[in-house]
């Protein structure tokens, strides 16, 4: 009887339960439909006073899911190089511009800043000095020239100015002190290849830092033209010695992520390059070298990718040839403006795009109207003012295009803006 007696106390706590659940599915029925026709209503659940019920709209869109993110892992940071070969002022390009008594040759890199300009860092090699009007503004074979050229850099965009080239001794140690003083006048420029003492040279590292990458550079010429560096005084200008380079390499190398040589080298107008280039690219690789920025021989040469002892590559542009001059043959007409994009990763450098733009080293008639520009924007009717297609010679777009492909190989020839998209 007892089993039977607590059965029954369960059926009868099941039904008083059912019954309360009914009573509250009412409830809210009823509260639904009078909330729909009045958004006040008595509250519920005992209280005496009365609630405000807020209309849905009034609430706003309903919140979104927050949704957690997995951790991020480190980021790329890139950085863009562009280098220019050589920036050789002849003495009609200094007299054409002296009509005034002063001198302005921001006019020579128009067409070509919207390009340099661009670039996280900009090279060029400046084969003249700067000493100062003291020593004569000149030309061929003892070059001086005005410092005005060198504001026209700067304006163009160019931040780095080698100057450890074959001419650097053609009005003696004083040019070469004027050119250092006058470069520490121009905020934002970096001179490679001269120095005022030995200490100097051992301490100086010319290092670049840009969207967390440090780019370091170093710069070496073959010779003076037979013209003696000062004795006693070696530091003066940096020559190639392999003894010496190795020393210097392994000195700044631990100090930035990209490590830049710049060559003065090889055979004047050759598009093929020395053996001597080529045993020189081995040694900078067997040093770890990033790349390599070749000029002198005043015609454009091919570049290549280097192996380098510990798996990585060396990128070697053995001759950019002329960015501006006067000199007078078709092959010195056509010049290359280097660009490389670089990436690093958690530490790790690797060279995302490189290629050759080819340039066009323009002036007219009577040697007038110099500029440099890419070939890609030089046209038919620019070619016909052109003094050597005044002259007959094959100097189109085309014919210039033909020969970059020719010398260049299968090198990556850009016939287009790469910093176009970026603004």
């Amino acid at each position: 009887m007892k089993n039977i007696d607590n059965r029954k106390t369960c059926h009868s706590l099941r039904a008083v339960l059912i019954i309360q659940l009914l009573v509250s599915l009412l409830a809210s029925c009823v509260l639904e439909k009078q909330v729909k026709k009045d958004p006040v209503v008595p509250a519920l659940m005992g209280k005496a006073e009365a609630a405000e019920v807020i209309p849905m709209a009034e609430l706003g869109p309903p919140l979104e899911t927050v949704q957690e993110t997995a951790p991020q892992g480190p980021q790329p940071h890139y950085l863009t190089l562009a280098a220019a070969g050589d920036n050789l002022f002849h003495d009609v390009m200094i007299r054409s511009n002296a009509e005034t008594g002063t001198y302005d040759f921001t006019s020579y890199y128009s067409e070509i800043k919207p390009l340099v300009e661009k670039a996280d860092i900009a090279f060029i090699n400046q084969e003249t000095l700067l000493g100062g009007q003291q020593y004569g503004f000149s030309g061929y074979p003892r070059f001086n020239t005005p410092q005005e050229a060198g504001a026209a850099l700067s304006a163009a965009g160019f931040d780095v100015v080698n100057h450890a080239t074959n001419h650097i001794m053609d009005k003696g140690e004083g040019a070469i002190l004027g050119t250092m003083d006058y470069w520490d006048t121009v905020p934002g420029i970096q001179y490679l290849g001269i120095y005022r003492s030995q200490e100097e040279r051992d301490t100086k590292k010319v290092i670049i830092e840009k969207n967390d990458i440090k780019v370091g550079f170093l710069a070496y010429t073959y010779g003076t033209n037979s013209l003696p560096v000062p004795r006693g005084k070696p530091y003066l200008v940096s020559l190639i010695d392999r003894s010496i380079m190795e020393k210097e390499i392994k000195a700044l190398r631990p100090l930035c992520d990209v490590l830049v040589v710049s060559m003065h080298w090889g055979e004047e107008y050759r598009h093929t390059i020395t053996q001597g280039q080529e045993d020189l690219g081995r040694f900078l690789a067997d040093n770890l070298v990033d790349l390599v920025i070749g000029h002198h021989p005043h015609v454009l040469e091919p570049y290549a990718y280097l192996d380098r002892p510990d798996g990585g590559k060396t990128l070697c542009f053995y001759s950019l040839g002329n960015f501006l001059s006067a000199q007078q043959t078709i092959p010195t007409q056509l010049g290359g403006l280097a660009y490389v994009r670089i990436k690093q990763l958690a530490g790790t450098i690797t060279i995302e795009e490189e290629g050759i733009i080819p340039v066009v080293n323009h002036y007219e008639r009577d040697f007038t109207n110099f500029c440099v520009y890419p070939l890609y924007n030089y046209r038919e009717d620019l070619a016909a003012k052109h003094l050597l297609g005044l002259r007959g010679q094959a100097i189109g777009p085309l014919s210039l295009r033909s020969l970059a492909e020719n010398v260049l190989g299968e090198g990556t020839i850009l016939f287009q803006n790469p910093f176009a998209g970026e603004d």
